[in-house]
């Protein structure tokens, strides 16, 4: 069924498996164990940062289907794409796998748009199974989208810290009670923000409207769900979000979450929290997941959120084009 932005999958995919891998940093706060992989060192093992950015994403890729009790042969197609330029991460790991592999790009909204696509395709049938994934790493962020590291650049209070992890999740056509009942596909929206690091500003008004179309075209309110979950707003961004929502007669206020809010242990060190495509990865399909698995919740609004910028766009002047996908999972 076709609402618009929205599409109701008929015969409700299953999220039937996950997996994650995350940094020291990330796994201090209180997703720390419910990850399956906590790095010892943020190279894990490799020469440089975008090595380690790879090879995260290929274990958590691997780790998912472990998860499920499934073989490499099993899967029907990998949903991936990271934040570096040509998708590298993505494309570098999916070469380690012999099944096909759509490469896709939508920032750090990337693990929610890999969600809805895999869901898309087996609610279709035209797969039974399909691993979505993503991944950032803080330092190959750092020099892709800001200052090289070495230049040691003062951070300003509204900035955010790139999370290092990857997560993974199997959809699938049946085996779990968790399933993908919705997909809203979001617009782009360009709030007139140019500060590179102001992500929180930026992204916050492409998660209003996203959810606030969602809600609109399934006929639900916010508290037909557990938890309405942003993925790296930061501080700042989820309070502008709920400020948003509050003006358009929406209040989320009571149980809205941000996975930028809350993966590091202290939120004051890190300035506004975590931001990346990692970052809602990592929490989403690790914190999130463990609490959907034991029903302590059982309806989630998860909305991903990505800056669609660059460095060539930012040294033009340009401002920052966001968008948020959002996906509604359940607990059958």
């Amino acid at each position: 069924m076709r609402l618009m932005q929205t599409v109701e999958f008929k015969n409700k995919p299953r999220i039937i498996a996950t997996g994650t891998v995350a940094g020291p940093k990330e796994c201090a706060g209180i997703v720390g164990k419910h990850v399956d992989k906590t790095l010892d060192d943020d190279k894990f093992g490799e020469s440089t940062y975008e090595k380690a950015e790879c090879k995260m994403l290929a274990f958590a890729i691997s780790k998912t289907i472990e998860n499920a009790g499934l073989q490499d042969k099993d899967v029907d197609m990998l949903v991936s794409g990271d934040l570096l330029n040509q998708i590298i991460s993505a494309s570098f790991a999916a070469r380690d796998f012999d099944f096909p592999f759509l490469g896709i790009y939508s920032a750090c909204s990337t693990m929610s748009e890999s969600m809805a696509i895999a869901a898309a395709f087996v609610n279709a049938g035209y797969a039974k199974k399909i691993v979505a994934a993503t991944g950032s790493h803080f330092s190959s962020a750092e020099r892709q989208y800001r200052y090289p590291l070495e230049l040691g650049n003062t951070r300003p209070p509204q900035s955010q810290w790139t999370v290092t992890g990857a997560g993974g999740a199997l959809i699938a056509d049946k085996g779990s009670d968790i399933a993908i009942t919705h997909a809203t596909f979001g617009k782009v929206v360009d709030f007139g923000i140019t500060d590179v690091n102001n992500m929180g500003a930026a992204m916050a008004p492409a998660a209003c409207n996203t959810i606030l179309k969602h809600l609109k075209e399934t006929n639900r309110t916010p508290d037909d769900y557990d938890l309405i979950v942003t993925g790296d707003l930061g501080a700042l961004g989820s309070r502008i979000l709920k400020d948003l929502t509050w003006e358009k007669g929406v209040d989320i206020q009571k149980n809205h979450v941000d996975c930028g809010e809350i993966i590091y242990n202290v939120v004051e060190k890190e300035f506004q929290g975590g931001s990346g495509a990692g970052c809602s990865a990592v929490v989403f399909n690790s914190y999130i997941m463990d609490k959907l698995k034991k029903r302590t919740i059982n309806r989630v609004l998860f909305a991903a959120t990505g800056a669609l910028l660059s460095t060539v766009s930012s040294g033009q002047g340009e401002s920052i084009p966001c968008i948020s996908h959002v996906i509604a999972i359940e607990n059958m």
